[in-house]
């Protein structure tokens, strides 16, 4: 898989040699001659070759690869890397907070958990016709009324 590089750290009023162009982005020195040989241009054809920071980044821009919008029901498969409807229909929700979640679901094509994060008001606009599960929220430790059964309290056993 290819290494996505980070155009956002180029200047655009500035520009940069082969070597400096391959710091800024992370890349090798030979990558950043690939990408002038597959068409990104140069300020001219003399030595040292530089390259304007407006036209690097623009370069790296068209590169990416296109968004995939997730639709109502669609959550994002990382493993598949493109939207997948939950398995069977079904997906959990696990609350986060009071007003925040996760919508959980299982990946038809690669049995991986994909995961969408909802607010508790917009579950059904992200959930589609989803059959979504509420979970209970977990006990705490603090939340126990009763005394643990292993604790005697206010019986002290010394000898």
């Amino acid at each position: 898989m290819a290494k996505r590089h980070n155009g956002r750290l180029v200047k655009i009023h500035r520009n940069y040699t082969i070597a400096e162009a391959a710091a800024r982005v992370g890349a090798h020195k030979h990558t950043v001659s690939r990408w002038i040989a597959a068409g990104l241009p140069t300020t001219d054809d003399k030595r040292p070759l530089l390259i304007h920071g407006e036209d690097l980044r623009a370069f790296l821009k068209a590169r990416e690869p296109p968004k995939q919008p997730c639709g109502p029901g669609e959550f994002y498969c990382l493993r598949c890397r493109a939207p997948k409807r939950p398995a069977g229909g079904m997906v959990d929700y696990i609350p986060k907070n009071a007003m925040r979640g996760l919508l959980r679901g299982i990946c038809p094509k690669c049995d991986g958990l994909i995961h969408r994060a909802a607010r508790f008001d917009t579950i059904r606009q992200k959930g589609g016709d989803l059959d979504i599960a509420f979970r209970c929220a977990e006990q705490r430790l603090d939340d126990i009324c009763r005394p643990l059964s292993n604790v005697e309290f206010g019986q002290d056993k010394r000898t």
